[in-house]
């Protein structure tokens, strides 16, 4: 057997013991962090929601920074490697980058009200260079890994290749702030060569999620809420494109991202009404608490923060009233997480 393919396949997937302090726990970042910017982009104004997102927006800036030290002092070489070569672990990398994103686009779109707009901009670019570079490295290193592994395909496959499309939505908020002319084109390409590499890649590995749910069922009860992810790279794709029709150097980019976000946003709402029944029916025998129960909160957030750019681009009672239904659903789901996560810490 190949270094590509490490020997711990043979393991089942629900016996397996997360790492003590594993990239997985910047999932937390994640989900808290995209409570407060999909408040920022709701198409329904409330009074003292943006207040209250920008004191959500600080409190994860403070657990991303909490994390990062925590990371620094107790992550190895030989720890890295060892999540690395574990196939579940090693997915939940794509975390981190992730957590680094959802904190600098919140600086960007809520942080901004209280340390001024170059504050915030050196903030979101540094933590979108940090969170792309890291993201693009887990899209190519963590599937690198799983070749000739044998292991069977579930929601956490996901994880290290949707950082690029969190790129993307960023970068696109990020392109809005450069002068006209041949950076921002740039940015923007870029950013639609980032937003194709999350997108091709979903579109291979979902199939295979399927394809195992059909054959192979739904397996442990703490793995039902990695199918919510799916959700993820569907919502992000959503966002970026409409923001991207926002920063125009191209022909037909705002149409493009209706057209394209409207059509995946159907089957966004179909997977999500799919996994919501069999969270449900997992509930009922019996749903242990797990970290994985993250996985409930920022893949719903991207699904908020979609709905919202559709709205933004189609004026629509339909949009609005979706996003606003859709964001009691998260923060609540968020605030649930959140206090399951406290306790068992």
């Amino acid at each position: 057997m190949t270094a590509l393919a490490p020997q711990t396949h043979t393991v089942p997937l629900e016996v397996r013991r997360a790492a003590p302090f594993g990239p997985n726990l910047f999932a937390s970042v994640m989900g808290t962090g995209i409570v407060a910017t999909a408040a920022a982009s709701l198409p329904l104004h409330v009074a003292g929601l943006r207040a209250t997102a920008t004191i959500v927006w600080a409190l994860d800036a403070t657990l991303l920074v909490l994390l990062v030290v925590a990371a620094a002092r107790r992550w190895t070489r030989t720890t890295v490697r060892t999540q690395l070569a574990d196939p579940v672990m090693a997915q939940f990398w794509g975390a981190p980058p992730m957590a680094l994103m959802t904190v600098g686009t919140g600086a960007l779109l809520l942080g901004a009200d209280w340390i001024g707009l170059p504050a915030a901009l050196a903030i979101d670019w540094t933590l979108w260079t940090a969170g792309t570079a890291l993201g693009l490295a887990t899209a190519v290193v963590v599937p690198l890994r799983m070749i000739g592994s044998g292991e069977r395909a579930f929601g956490g496959w996901l994880m290290p290749v949707v950082p690029p499309m969190v790129s993307a939505a960023s970068g696109a908020l990020l392109a809005q702030h450069l002068p006209e002319g041949g950076f921002r084109q740039a940015m923007v390409l870029a950013c639609y060569a980032l937003f194709g590499v999350s997108l091709f890649a979903t579109m291979v590995i979902v199939p295979q999620i399927w394809q195992r749910l059909v054959q192979h069922g739904l397996g442990a009860a703490n793995t039902v809420p990695t199918l919510w992810i799916v959700l993820g790279p569907l919502g992000q794709s959503i966002t970026a494109a409409n923001l991207l029709g926002g920063v125009a150097v191209l022909p037909g980019q705002a149409a493009f991202g209706v057209l394209y976000g409207t059509i995946t946003w159907g089957f966004a709402l179909l997977w999500l009404a799919i996994a919501a029944a069999v969270t449900l029916r997992t509930v009922r025998s019996g749903l242990p608490f797990a970290l994985t129960w993250w996985s409930f909160v920022f893949p719903l957030g991207t699904v908020v923060t979609g709905t919202s750019a559709l709205a933004a681009h189609v004026p629509s009672v339909l949009f609005t009233v979706v996003a606003v239904v859709l964001y009691g659903a998260l923060v609540l789901a968020w605030i649930t997480v959140a206090v399951r996560t406290i306790r068992h810490r």
